[in-house]
Formats: C-alpha cells, sequence, structure tokens
C-alpha cells in the first residue's frame, strides 16, 4: 500500500496522480478520474484523498469542496483486481492496516474545515457510497444509484464508520435496511449481517472516531474469511458468488 506525498503546495498546484483536482476561485474540484472502470478506489487514490482533505486545514482561500466522478459516474468503490485481490493474500495484520487506512478519508473529511459537497451521478457504491455518506452534502441526480454493497462481497455492512454515521443520517431503521440488503440475502450470508447488527448497537453510543476503529477491526475480520475470496474469484469468473458462511 503506497502513500501520496504529503500536500505542500497550494491546492491549486497539487498535481495528484489517481484523482483529478482543479480550483477554481473559492471552489476545489476533487474529480475520481478512471471513467473506463466508473472510477473505483485503489490504494493510491485513498491515500491522496486523505492527504488533500488534511491539507484543507492549511488552505485559506478554498472555502468548499466538491467531490464527484468523471464519465457519469461517482464511484464504483473498491477496485476488484488493484485492492480486493490483493487482501485476499493478505495476513490480518496487514488487513487492519488497510481498513484503518480507508478509515482515515472519513476522518480525514469529517476534520476538512470547509464544506463538502458530493455531486453524484451514477453509481455510488461500495466506497463510493460511504464518501458521499462522508460528505456534508450530497446532491444527487435522478440517475444516481447508491448501495453500500459490502455484504455482496463476503463482508459485513459496517465499513468506515457506516454504522455511527448512517443512523444520524437516514435513521436507524433505514440505515439498517442499508446495510443488511445491497439484495436479497440467504441465510447462508448471515455472517456478515450478524457482524453489521452488532456493530449497528454498539456505535449507537460512540463517537465517530472511536465507531471507524470498531469498523476497521470488524471489517479485518471479514476479509479473513473464505466467503470474502470466494466473492473474488466470482467476480473475475463473472459469476454470482455462492457463499457458504465461513
Amino acid at each position: 500500500m503506497s502513500a501520496a506525498n504529503p500536500v505542500t503546495l497550494p491546492l491549486a498546484e497539487y498535481k495528484a496522480r489517481q484523482i483529478r483536482l482543479a480550483v477554481d476561485g473559492k471552489v476545489a474540484t476533487i474529480t475520481l478520474d478512471r471513467p473506463d472502470k466508473k472510477n473505483p478506489l485503489t490504494f493510491d487514490s485513498y491515500a491522496e484523498i486523505v492527504d488533500l482533505f488534511r491539507a484543507a486545514a492549511k488552505e485559506k482561500a478554498v472555502k468548499a469542496f466538491v467531490i464527484t466522478g468523471a464519465g457519469g459516474n461517482f464511484c464504483s468503490g473498491g477496485d476488484v483486481f488493484e485492492i480486493i485481490k490483493p487482501l485476499i493474500e493478505m495476513e490480518a495484520a496487514q488487513l487492519l492496516d488497510f481498513t484503518r487506512m480507508t478509515g482515515e478519508v472519513v476522518k480525514a473529511m469529517r476534520a476538512c474545515p470547509q464544506p463538502i459537497i458530493a455531486a453524484v451521478d451514477g453509481v455510488c457504491a461500495g466506497a463510493g457510497a460511504i464518501l458521499a455518506m462522508a460528505s456534508d452534502i450530497r446532491l444527487g441526480t435522478p440517475g444516481a444509484k447508491v448501495a453500500f454493497l459490502f455484504n455482496r462481497v463476503g463482508l459485513a455492512g459496517c465499513d468506515m464508520g457506516a454504522c455511527a454515521i448512517l443512523p444520524r443520517l437516514v435513521g436507524a431503521g433505514r440505515a439498517a435496511e442499508l446495510l443488511y440488503t445491497g439484495r436479497v440475502l440467504g441465510g447462508e450470508e448471515a455472517f456478515a449481517n450478524a457482524m453489521t447488527k452488532r456493530m449497528l448497537d454498539m456505535e449507537w453510543a460512540m463517537s465517530v472516531e472511536s465507531a471507524i476503529e470498531a469498523e476497521a477491526i470488524a471489517q479485518a475480520l471479514c476479509m479473513e474469511t473464505e466467503d470474502f475470496a470466494r466473492a473474488f474469484r466470482a467476480f473475475a469468473a463473472t459469476q454470482k458468488p455462492v457463499f457458504e458462511g465461513n
């Protein structure tokens, strides 16, 4: 997992590698710019987003951020071959490093002094849905499709603070529905929903920062399951995953 270089220049002069940054007057726009794959995130783009929002505290000229995606889609989540494939080969400590790193994105967005507006069109899934959730304002087109799809890859719905933040935005009942059901789930997939239910209950009285850490640990545990590997193999073979609950 590589990291972006710390931002030391004014944002208008900063050149990111995995995302496109444009500053127009007082507004900075971060564009996820891999339209051929519906703008998935990579290890580098996660790090660059963290880096940019942390630098925002020192950027007096910029008064607001817009985060969006190129080519008619917002973000399809973590890149299957550049993130999920390496994850199934990692040890427990490396998985926890990864889930903590993804949580830093939400922490950096929450700590950013400027308001962040998510401009959402098309696919907004997985970690992309988290980016929209962590923004201050979400503006969507009629074509926007938002989904918390972690259970489709054998993971729990608790990811990057979702069980703490989403109930505060849409209410506990609606949040539970969104996090449990990216689609109709069979009983064999209930291990991940059990983790989601536990985290929804635990995080009600937690700070968001504590919840992000708790979810990093919970999701890293789910990444050690064989069902997570089954989901990747099924996607790579363009098949529907068959989960076995282990």
